[in-house]
């Protein structure tokens, strides 16, 4: 059987694309266990739902776990048609995040690290050609060194979970950052009120694109209305930030360690409701969102939700309308 190798978006079918899902429908991507039948069944259900493509997500974990994750995602992609239908790429969120508490959100502590290039093209070298993103911690990748080695090899590299000065903030820039993960998340609660992730980021978005979750509880909307009026349709993206509560509406459910409470507005919650375990929106809910909480019309919709994650990714062109 012929590999089957990551294809431009441009050549996909027209929809929604979506650049962080680490799971969708009861099934984790994160999980060592998936099966051809699982993803090829979350393939199928994106599809109905108008997604054209997303980039699997795989988290923070032991070098070797992530590596192993990340060629099984590989192998299932590059044999099945089906899934290389719509999973074009693959995102690695970490390791290389900053470990405080509050900015590494739910990424586990005793699995984060510095960056290294060498730790990096293991990983890379684990995604056999389909990795599109990174996100990584700027304040972690000391000289910009991976951030570099990234963007030299047609990577497109974010900064997340992270708390880098402006200074840092924009020597990354310098070597190759080109976008920010989930701004407004994988932050403290509490942070100095000027000087903090989201403003700086705010006061860099002429360069870079800016990503947000769209379910209203991640970012409220009327937050993510300004968010959007600073960083404007050009540069802002929505994502879903899926997790394997995707798509499966209110309820309880067990995922691995975690009991989550999915509400109606698509969140998913620890029982005791003192923290987010994750989002459980669908790209379908997080465009009605855009129509009808914030009033954006049809054409700004599509910009945030499929003309730009794929641009900034490298699985569009530019000039596609």
């Amino acid at each position: 059987m012929t590999a089957i190798v990551p294809g431009r978006y441009d050549d996909r079918m027209d929809g929604y694309f979506d650049l962080q899902v680490n799971g969708y429908a009861g099934i984790d991507f994160n999980h060592d266990d998936l099966t051809a039948d699982d993803l090829r069944r979350v393939c199928r259900r994106l599809a109905d739902e108008g997604v054209a493509g997303i980039l699997a997500t795989v988290i923070t974990e032991e070098i070797e776990v992530m590596g192993r994750r990340l060629r099984r995602l590989v192998e299932l992609c590059a044999t099945d048609a089906e899934i290389a239908a719509v999973i074009a790429g693959l995102h690695i969120e970490g390791p290389f995040l900053n470990p405080t508490p509050g900015y590494r959100g739910a990424h586990p502590v005793d699995a984060i690290r510095p960056a290294e290039i060498d730790v990096m093209a293991r990983l890379v070298e684990a995604g056999g050609g389909w990795v599109r993103l990174v996100t990584l911690a700027p304040e972690q990748d000391a000289g910009f060194a991976v951030t570099r080695w990234l963007s030299d090899r047609g990577i497109a590299v974010a900064a997340g979970h992270c708390d880098p000065s402006l200074d840092v903030l924009d020597g990354a820039i310098d070597a190759g950052l080109t976008l920010f993960t989930h701004l407004g998340n994988g932050c403290p609660m509490t942070m100095h009120r000027h000087d903090n992730v989201i403003q700086r980021v705010l006061s860099r978005s002429d360069r870079l694109f800016v990503t947000f979750i769209g379910d209203g509880v991640h970012v409220p909307f009327f937050a993510l209305r300004n968010y959007l009026n600073v960083v404007g349709p050009e540069r802002a993206i929505i994502v879903t930030d899926a997790m394997a509560a995707a798509g499966l509406g209110p309820g309880r459910y067990q995922l691995g360690r975690w009991a989550v409470d999915v509400g109606e507005d698509g969140a998913a919650w620890a029982p005791d409701r003192s923290h987010l375990v994750g989002a459980a929106i669908t790209m379908p809910r997080c465009v009605e969102n855009l129509r009808t909480r914030l009033g954006l019309s049809e054409s700004v919709v599509r910009r945030l939700t499929a003309e730009n994650p794929g641009t900034v990714v490298g699985l569009r062109s530019r000039n596609v309308v």
